[in-house]
């Protein structure tokens, strides 16, 4: 299959705008490279695609890139990633500028902040730049497509069971998150405190901290949380950096095997803990398969086989047939638990 370009009004929009904005270019590293796709469409047909992390040397992000550059080629289409280094919207907005002035069809991006980003996606949308946002949505209406992982509501629970199975239901606990800002993780801990208001009145929420998805802040807040609340009895991560941090302090400390540890993380991240007994179980979805189907539906609304619209429907090649709904989002699916019995079957 070959994603080439309809003669849409994004390419109209692109032709129109494309040399206004090429007189104010302001160059960010590309931190990436571009691959061209392997479909029979020339150069000048085929749908350009930007992908554009939270911030680049993120083990989940080169995962769910790994599976957007697979897709990308499966489609013809042609395939870069860019990105900063520090998850930051600020950061960001250079290269949503960049994307825009150069016309790139389609733009993938996991936001920092839900509104912080929302001007520059405004202006690469007037170029003709479709928006797709995956992993951290932004507002509504700065994007034309969110591929959500798995619902809110199932990954919030699915970390609550988790915990509650662990603690056996009664006790304190604390989050250790990502950035104050991410629209994902405030998200999941608000419906984490519904239900366990509602579900489990034996467990305590004693704090929630933020590590910024920084391996070292998030070690430290880790070790943080341990010394100011010495009755918890586990914690929960819901961003790989921190499980990971979290995990290996616990791992070499006196907590070991006393404190409970879940939430979001990767196979490959977290396997010498699983192996080890430090963490017993932990959650997520194949964020290969995420960038994926982020980039089929990107190709798909560039090329115009789709608006992004309440029913539009598309393929995304072994992944399947996908249906937009409500909002303008896509489903993945629901979040897989990993534990001793199978994490030897993934390697991402």
């Amino acid at each position: 299959m070959s994603i080439t370009k309809s003669f849409t009004k994004r390419t109209l929009a692109v032709l129109a705008v494309s040399g206004t904005l090429a007189l104010s270019a302001c160059g960010g590293d590309s931190g990436g490279s571009a691959d061209s796709g392997s479909g029979s469409g020339s150069s000048e047909e085929q749908v350009s695609v930007t992908m554009l992390p939270k911030n680049l040397g993120n083990p989940y992000f080169d995962t769910s890139t790994q599976g957007a550059r697979a897709a990308a080629q499966q489609v013809g289409a042609e395939f870069e990633e860019v990105g900063p280094q520090e998850a930051t919207p600020d950061a960001q907005v250079q290269y949503i500028n960049t994307a825009a002035q150069q016309g790139r069809d389609a733009l993938i991006l996991s936001a920092n902040d839900p509104s912080a980003v929302c001007d520059a996606l405004d202006q690469a949308r007037s170029a003709g730049t479709a928006i797709v946002t995956f992993d951290s949505d932004t507002e509504p209406e700065c994007r034309d497509l969110f591929i959500n992982q798995a619902t809110a509501e199932g990954i919030a629970s699915a970390q609550v069971e988790l915990i509650a199975e662990q603690i056996d239901g009664d006790g304190q606990i604390a989050i250790l998150s990502a950035s104050a800002n991410a629209t994902n993780q405030n998200t999941w801990i608000d419906l984490m405190r519904e239900q366990i208001e509602s579900d489990y009145p034996d467990i305590e929420l004693v704090d929630v901290v933020y590590g910024n998805d920084d391996d070292q802040e998030s070690f430290d807040k880790t070790a943080a949380l341990l010394q100011s609340n010495p009755d918890l009895e586990g914690i929960v991560s819901p961003t790989t950096v921190g499980i990971a941090a979290a995990a290996r302090y616990l791992s070499d400390s006196q907590f070991d095997g006393e404190v409970a540890l879940t939430g979001l993380g990767t196979p490959n991240q977290m396997r010498e803990y699983v192996e080890g007994g430090t963490v017993e179980a932990f959650a997520l979805w194949n964020p290969e398969d995420l960038g994926a189907l982020a980039t089929y539906a990107a190709t798909a609304l560039a090329s115009g086989e789709i608006e992004g619209a309440e029913g539009d429907s598309f393929s995304a090649g072994e992944l399947g047939e996908f249906t937009v709904d409500a909002d303008s989002t896509v489903l993945l699916g629901d979040p897989f638990v990993f534990d001793a019995e199978n994490i030897g079957d993934f390697d991402f």
